[in-house]
């Protein structure tokens, strides 16, 4: 298997040979794209991007234009994951009313075409910073921190958009989101801990102690971060946000959590990059968190006095999808080189609890 870096995306292709990915039937996906994509009759050429940890998405490339399609992941899966029509729901309303996703062009539900519902977007051009991206980022201070407001932008742009005049009002319960959020990721950690961490039991009483007043809701992303935007270099800015399968609708503030918890800065120690940070936002000119937070308030009209709640939360979820990773490790359920290095969600839980007292 051949790897290498797309220049459109920044995400790593893996071509198997010079045949199909798995998870494609080209037959069936052929005959979908001259049926339903404008341009989309073949031959068609399929290219797995991956940077994805769960839905699969591919590069489909033919005569007359490229386009992106998502399916859910191989294997079995539970019935309410993976939605795909979800997906393309919320990507099409928003796209309609000028927010920074990707077009929808069609939408298959039936899953005989390539063995699993899929839907088909817009591929953009630019470029996705994963984790180690210091060599592939901005390059100067100043497109650093044009980076970093454009960032925010595109938040305050995201929460915005009226959910119920785009026809969203149903796809999600937003009352009682923060409670409803605890719990569930409590009840998670009961399922995949494979320790118990002295840390646990305060944090998460901390949390409901200290639980904000949430704003109106708004449509909510679930996983905002650098490494989930298509990024455009010249200037450098947002293009699209991308993977939607954890939207809905509830308190903006836990998307800017999410962003904080990822985003790294100068004094931040060398054990907090390596074990809680996704990026190298801790080089000169981006903005520190705390700009970030004062920038989307500023933005947004909301009062981001309980930022450090909204983070503290997010190291909460993160301790717990990484403990869940180092579960599936423990037993040997994990393919591929790294996944030892997944061990550290009791320094996170600590981490989060320090940040509640700050």
């Amino acid at each position: 298997m051949e790897v290498d870096r797309s220049p459109a995306t920044g995400r790593t292709l893996n071509h198997v040979g010079h045949g199909v990915p798995p998870g494609i039937n080209l037959t069936g996906v052929t005959m979908f794209f001259a049926a339903n994509v404008s341009g989309g009759v073949g031959p068609l050429t399929v290219e797995l991007l991956s940077g994805g940890r769960s839905n699969l998405t591919y590069r489909i490339v033919g005569p007359d234009g490229e386009w992106v399609l998502r399916r859910p992941p191989l294997g079995h899966i539970l019935p309410t994951a993976h939605d795909m029509a979800r997906e393309y729901r919320v990507l099409t309303a928003l796209s309609a009313v000028g927010a920074p996703v990707p077009a929808t062009f069609a939408l298959c539900e039936d899953a005989s075409v390539t063995g699993a519902p899929f839907y088909v977007m817009e591929f953009r051009r630019g470029l996705v910073m994963g984790e180690e991206f210091e060599d592939v980022g901005p390059p100067d201070e100043i497109s650093r921190t044009t980076l970093s407001r454009s960032v925010v932008d595109a938040l305050v742009q995201l929460h915005a958009v009226d959910y119920e005049a785009v026809g969203l009002g149903d796809f999600g319960r937003p009352a009682g989101y923060l409670e409803r959020q605890i719990r569930r990721w409590v009840e998670q950690w009961d399922r995949s801990k494979t320790r118990e961490v002295a840390a646990f039991e305060p944090l998460v009483a901390a949390l409901r102690t200290g639980l904000p007043q949430s704003p109106a809701p708004t449509v909510v992303h679930g996983d905002f971060r650098l490494g989930n935007i298509v990024v455009k270099t010249d200037p450098w800015s947002v293009d699209a946000i991308l993977d939607w399968e954890m939207a809905t609708l509830g308190d903006p503030l836990a998307d800017l959590g999410w962003l904080l918890m990822s985003w790294g800065q100068a004094d931040d120690s060398e054990e907090e990059l390596d074990l809680l940070r996704m990026g190298g936002t801790f080089q000169t000119g981006y903005w520190n968190r705390g700009q970030l937070a004062a920038e989307y308030g500023r933005l947004s009209g909301r009062d981001v006095s309980a930022a450090n709640w909204y983070e503290s939360f997010a190291h909460f979820k993160r301790a717990v999808v990484i403990e869940g990773i180092h579960n599936r490790y423990l037993q040997g359920l994990t393919v591929g080189p790294g996944f030892e290095r997944y061990g550290h969600a009791p320094f996170c839980m600590e981490y989060a609890l320090h940040l509640l007292s700050t």
